[in-house]
């Protein structure tokens, strides 16, 4: 019974299967991730600490005055959570292996950056950095640490936990 065991488990449909769990665990992180903090987004331009909505990401593809009201808001955070699955795959493939808060943090500031410079350009709303003023810089930024920090922390934490259940498996086998 027990080798039957062992079998089943060298078998690679079923190595393929756990990682393909992996892929899903990054992906869920990867849609919760960016809609629970382009919510907090979101509140955060109600409270008016930022002028910058969800909504914004609908800019360059969208045309019509509903992106600029509620709805529009609401679908910018669906796309958003869409577009976080991409971000989290990059991790996972690039950064998956370290275990540090800080490249979770320092990966919050790249996005921050990519999208605040290189991608500014995409986005007609999006007024250069010196005219957003210092609430808004400093609000998504610390929305984009965190981000950053959340994806980076889950998707290291999947992964370790990952190791130790292969390192487990080798042990058993030997």
């Amino acid at each position: 019974m027990e080798t039957e065991r062992k079998q089943d488990e060298r078998l690679e449909q079923n190595k393929d299967e756990r990682q393909f769990s992996f892929t899903g665990r990054v992906l869920t992180i990867g849609f919760v991730g960016g809609v629970f903090w382009s919510l907090i987004g979101y509140g955060v331009y109600m409270l008016n600490f930022t002028k910058i909505r969800p909504a914004l990401v609908l800019s360059p593809w969208v045309v019509g005055d509903w992106k600029d009201k509620a709805l529009g808001d609401w679908i910018g955070i669906f796309i958003i959570g869409l577009l976080s699955m991409l971000v989290a795959v990059i991790y996972k493939v690039v950064l998956a292996k370290f275990k540090h808060m800080v490249t979770g943090v320092l990966y919050g500031i790249a996005l921050w950056l990519i999208v605040f410079y290189l991608l500014r350009p995409m986005f007609p709303g999006l007024k250069p950095i010196q005219e957003l003023g210092t609430n808004t810089l400093v609000t998504t930024l610390c929305l984009y640490v965190l981000y950053g920090l959340f994806i980076g922390f889950s998707i290291s934490f999947e992964y370790d936990e990952l190791q130790k259940a292969h390192d487990a498996r080798k042990r058993e086998d030997q």
